[in-house]
């Protein structure tokens, strides 16, 4: 589930000297602050994943909604339904085809590490990652690449793009432990619209298999 809910951020770089250029520390700590006060935002979504022990490529379309905290919403519409909510307390996980529920508790915040929690409001960059700049192929864009501090058993690393100017979200990309590489891009991004409660409140649909995984089983 890490691998598909992987995380989004919106921020805004500090003023500098004509000339100068932030460090990826200083990036991120004014990333961190900035959306430290971000308090929900939605947007739409294409996620791409390629590699990985079968060295396949697929491509999902949806929306997401996050709002603080800990509240998420990914709707994943084509070509596939599925759809993963947190409510703040429990991670839901469903896939309508198979009729099977896999639920979890939210980590605590020393335990949120992955960039999905991060946007929901638990973590903290300097404090979980490695901060580095990188390269990125998209239009006016700069990116940093984040390590672990500790080991993963989801990812390696994650990098994440954003617009120069405005600092909005562009893409998120994670590698995984097998190889693969998994990419959020995003679109229609808003913030601070005032989702509703309602939105991340799941019921789980009668004939569905729930199945427990992780702290809370």
């Amino acid at each position: 589930m890490t691998r598909v809910l992987l995380p989004v951020l919106l921020f805004l770089l500090p003023a500098v000297a004509v000339g100068q250029r932030p460090s990826a520390e200083d990036t991120a700590r004014a990333l961190q602050q900035k959306y430290d006060r971000v308090r929900d935002f939605t947007a739409d979504f294409t996620h791409t994943y390629e590699g990985g022990v079968l060295k396949k490529k697929t491509t999902e379309q949806g929306t997401v909604a996050i709002k603080k905290p800990g509240k998420m919403r990914w709707d994943y519409r084509k070509p596939e339904e599925k759809l993963f909510v947190s409510d703040g307390r429990m991670i839901y996980s469903y896939i309508p085809a198979d009729k099977q529920v896999i639920r979890s508790e939210v980590p605590s915040d020393d335990q949120a590490t992955t960039a999905v929690l991060f946007l929901a409001g638990k973590g903290n960059l300097l404090r979980d990652f490695e901060v580095s700049f990188t390269s990125t192929t998209i239009p006016e864009a700069v990116a940093l690449q984040l390590k672990p501090r500790h080991k993963q058993q989801e990812y390696d690393w994650l990098i994440i793009a954003a617009d120069r100017a405005s600092m909005q979200i562009r893409a998120l990309t994670a590698a995984d432990t097998q190889g693969g590489r998994s990419t959020f891009q995003f679109t229609n991004y808003r913030e601070n619209t005032g989702v509703a409660d309602s939105v991340f409140t799941f019921k789980i649909p009668k004939g569905t298999d729930v199945i427990k995984a992780g702290p809370g089983r």
